[in-house]
């Protein structure tokens, strides 16, 4: 078993613990991090990597809750922005070292701004400078980030959630969504064992093919992290874009065997999407579908999520497309647990080697 698979396999209880953790110890700092937000009137969401693809998927609960935010790259951040005085800056990052970070508390505390920072390490520089930090409690993964990026963006997305509400109508966070998330992430944990054995017997994943990767809304992050899992594990070069923005002239690349990955949301654009994925099919390409009550036949390859919030689906939909990720490397005979050229944590800007 690869140690990818094994960070995969304790995602459900990492998410539970820090969920539980969110709920209990660190509700403190989780309320002053939503005051601080509340009021401000310019809040950044940034990373980078997969925190960047987290704070995607999270900039979307921030819109949906009419608390609007500033998501930008944090390396276009360090170089091509002035910080507005008084702005709050909500930094992704899991281990808070990366080069971009660090130079990042350097500029905001020049331009007075706030940081809050949501790490996963309390060792890193961004749990340590932060004004504001919420650190999670969850065991680093061997390489590639798999719970490290689901807890930044269900820390990251409780906050959103907060803030929202918040700033809508003074509601606390609803201990009904809590108990929604806990339920999705066992069914998850259960769905696994089922989503190995279609991925074993299906013939959309193939060594060398071109991939891309399509969603919408707060599962778009989803759609960017499969295309890095593909890059850093597999070793495969593959793209990924909203949906939408796919229709607007990429699609010229469709012909035989061209592999796409496409999220559907729980709630919005549903049979539109559908639509896509059997023209896809229909010009000769290979469908892999991620999402709630889907068609049995609406793809080659149908992962069936269990009921969770729309708004939420991101947390658990990722899975699927990790396993997925795992059992291509190993079909291609690549390592997903050792890096060939990148280091785990960035930490210069200089060249590759």
């Amino acid at each position: 078993m690869t140690n990818f698979l094994r960070d995969i396999l304790r995602q459900r209880n990492e998410l539970q613990r820090t969920l539980d953790y969110l709920s209990g110890d660190g509700r403190g700092v989780l309320d002053v991090a939503v005051a601080a937000v509340h009021p401000a009137r310019h809040v950044y969401l940034t990373g980078i990597g997969s925190s960047w693809h987290a704070g995607l998927n999270v900039s979307a609960l921030f819109q949906l809750g009419a608390r609007p935010v500033y998501l930008v790259d944090a390396a276009e951040l360090v170089q091509f922005a002035a910080i507005p005085a008084e702005s709050v800056l909500i930094v992704i990052s899991r281990s808070g070292r990366s080069v971009e970070v660090v130079q990042l508390l350097a500029k905001a505390r020049e331009s007075g701004a706030t940081v809050l920072g949501i790490p996963n390490a309390a060792d890193g520089a961004l749990a340590r400078e932060a004004q504001i930090a919420i650190v999670l409690p969850v065991a680093m993964d061997h390489a590639l980030s798999v719970n490290t990026y689901t807890t930044l963006a269900l820390a990251a997305g409780i906050l959103a959630a907060s803030a929202g509400r918040t700033a809508r109508n003074g509601c606390p966070t609803d201990a009904s969504l809590a108990d929604s998330l806990f339920g999705a992430f066992a069914s998850a944990g259960r769905a696994i064992p089922g989503w190995q054995a279609q991925i074993e017997n299906s013939d959309w994943l193939a060594p060398h093919s071109t991939t891309y990767f399509l969603a919408r809304g707060s599962s778009l992050g989803s759609a960017y992290e499969a295309r890095l899992m593909w890059e850093e594990g597999v070793k495969s070069p593959a793209t990924a874009m909203g949906t939408g923005s796919f229709r607007h002239g990429p699609q010229e690349i469709v012909g035989k065997d061209v592999r796409f990955g496409m999220w559907i949301d729980g709630a919005k654009m549903r049979e539109q999407d559908l639509a896509v994925a059997r023209d896809l099919r229909k010009l000769g390409a290979r469908v892999m579908l991620i999402g709630q009550r889907l068609p049995d036949d609406a793809g080659d390859l149908v992962f069936q999520l269990p009921e969770i919030p729309s708004e939420w689906q991101f947390l658990i939909d990722i899975i699927p497309a990790q396993l997925a990720a795992e059992r291509l490397a190993r079909l291609s005979g690549s390592d997903p647990d050792t890096f060939k050229l990148c280091s785990f944590v960035v930490e210069d800007e200089s060249g590759l080697l």
